[in-house]
């Protein structure tokens, strides 16, 4: 991986903790923002995803579809396998405008954070950081 590769991965991976930083201080507020939460979550499962790819030489998508994400992970780990993506992409759009989609509930947020945190350790475990 030359040094250039190197830091666009580790550009993915700091984008990827800062979302799932906000995910975790929006969680400790006063008030809770479900939607703000699960659009986070969404982004940040997205941007390990594309990390993961990134450091396999793979071309990324410009997609926010978590399952289409973990399938092209799935041809190099077959240990993605075991990730269920919930709804996770149906928080990358749709939750940021009004409209017909419903917020999450609280146990909903707590899946997608156990979602996207199993996506981190996987990730991470991979690419040895």
């Amino acid at each position: 991986m030359s040094e250039d590769e190197l830091t666009w991965l580790h550009l993915w991976i700091s984008k990827a903790e800062e979302d799932l930083l906000v995910v975790r201080q929006l969680m400790s507020a006063d008030i809770l923002v479900k939607g703000a939460i699960a659009y986070h979550c969404q982004q940040s499962a997205e941007k390990f995803l594309k990390a993961f790819l990134v450091f396999h030489g793979i071309e990324i998508a410009k997609t926010h579809n978590i399952e289409f994400l973990l399938e092209q992970c799935k041809i190099i780990d077959i240990r993605f396998s075991a990730i269920d993506p919930f709804n996770l992409t149906d928080y990358g759009v749709e939750v940021r405008y009004p409209g017909d989609f419903l917020e999450p509930s609280f146990k909903e947020i707590q899946v997608l954070i156990t979602v996207v945190e199993n996506i981190r350790d996987l990730v991470l475990r991979n690419l040895k950081l």
